[in-house]
């Protein structure tokens, strides 16, 4: 028989118990504040039909190539999914009667064929929080604070860069851009920190952007006081969807800075997040100690999508945020100071000759509410103490035959090294 050659799957991944506890970690600590929050729960298929995740509403043509695609019994077409916002977009479609403001959080596994680098993987975890029915930037405001508290709460210090939409497109407008060419340009532009400015001009090139826009954005990519929303005042005068960019620009940043995070929060006229689904702000989040140069967390506005697959052209207000559980991972792995107790128990039970009567303590003290592990090794009480030890258990127990005649077992306290008994009635 030919020997199997066990390796996974390209871009997938296991995680023993240690590395595990830590992404646990990370899940709960995100849970924890989504709750507070107010965001409810939410679950949604891997599986899903391949012609809602290629709608005009999904990811864009990039991520279009990386979908895992795949047919059942009945020649169904199906695709795994590549996000968890389309999913959540067509629950919202599916389900009118739900209550809005719709305030969900999803965490879950989510698939893409794509490139594989540090913090991203072809199979990988979505922490996802939308609202669906706030027309005003409180909905985006609400999404960054939280996302600050989020990192907060990891000992992660981060900055989240930010910028609209309609400015983008309206500087494009006034570029004399095509329209046709638009979203080609934002494409490229979402690589202007990466790439450089030469690289973004060739790049355009290739993209048959007429010479004259080209040069007219490499001119305003190098304007000196571009960082500013002000500068864009004299473009609002002309060009109403500059003017709608700047409103809600400053209505973001007037939230931010009255909660006292404007300083965590940077306004980016480059930033693009080359997605067709945004209509309005978006953001993305960066560690700042630069451990990991790409965005650690990215959302926006996305206004068209839940009118869009239920076949209208009614808008649906709605802000979504994602953070990738595995690039958070990675970032803190990275993190020297970090630790997880992988055990973290309070008893660890050692029969000496007593299974029985030891499993019977162990159920006691598990009922009781006590995190407990019970040896069932019989190895050798030296090397047992020595792994309590290693593996920082508050307590040990051990019940010998005498605890059993006595109806007692013993504690033994691993910091102090006192010792004590507890009564026990024991079955015959």
């Amino acid at each position: 028989m030919k020997k199997m050659d066990y390796q996974n799957v390209k871009g997938t991944e296991d995680y023993l118990p240690q590395q595990e506890a830590l992404r646990r970690k990370i899940k709960r600590t995100l849970e924890d504040v989504f709750i507070r929050y107010g965001c409810q729960p939410l679950e949604t298929p891997i599986l899903n039909y391949t012609e809602l995740l290629a709608s005009k509403y999904s990811g864009g043509a990039e991520i279009l190539q990386e979908m895992y695609t795949l047919s059942d019994r009945g020649e169904r077409d199906l695709s795994l999914r590549y996000d968890l916002t389309i999913p959540f977009a067509k629950v919202v479609a599916m389900n009118p009667t739900v209550k809005k403001p719709f305030k969900r959080y999803e965490i879950g596994k989510v698939f893409r064929d794509g490139p594989i680098k540090t913090g991203r993987l072809r199979e990988f975890t979505q922490c996802d929080v939308d609202i669906v029915g706030v027309e005003s930037q409180i909905a985006e405001a609400e999404l960054m604070v939280m996302a600050i508290d989020a990192f907060n709460a990891l000992n992660l210090e981060i900055t989240i860069q930010y910028n609209n939409r309609n400015l983008l497109s309206g500087m494009l407008k006034m570029f004399n851009v095509p329209n046709d060419k638009i979203n080609d340009v934002i494409l490229v532009l979402d690589k202007l920190e990466k790439i450089g400015v030469t690289a973004v001009g060739k790049e355009l090139i290739k993209k048959n952007i007429p010479t004259q826009s080209i040069e007219a954005i490499l001119q305003f990519i190098r304007e000196e006081n571009n960082r500013t929303i002000n500068y864009f005042d004299t473009y609002s005068m002309v060009n109403k969807e500059i003017e709608k960019g700047l409103v809600e620009l400053r209505e973001l940043r007037s939230y931010l800075k009255y909660v006292g995070v404007d300083k965590k929060c940077v306004f980016n006229p480059f930033l693009a997040r080359g997605l067709d689904i945004y209509t309005g702000s978006i953001y993305e989040i960066f560690l700042e100690n630069q451990l990991i140069k790409s965005s650690i967390g990215s959302g926006g506005r996305y206004d068209n999508a839940i009118g869009g697959l239920i076949g209208t052209s009614q808008s649906f207000s709605t802000v979504g945020i994602s953070f990738g559980l595995d690039v958070i991972y990675t970032a803190m792995e990275l993190t020297s100071e970090v630790s997880v107790d992988l055990y973290d128990l309070d008893y660890y039970i050692i029969p000496i000759k007593t299974m029985k009567q030891s499993m019977s303590v162990a159920r006691y003290l598990r009922l009781k509410g006590y995190k407990v592990e019970l040896d069932m090794s019989n190895k050798k009480l030296s090397k047992l103490l020595d792994r309590a030890n290693k593996e920082k258990v508050r307590n040990v127990v051990m019940i010998g035959e005498t605890e059993v005649k006595q109806n007692l077992y013993k504690i033994k306290e691993m910091d102090s090294g006192k010792e004590r008994y507890e009564p026990f009635i024991y079955a015959t």
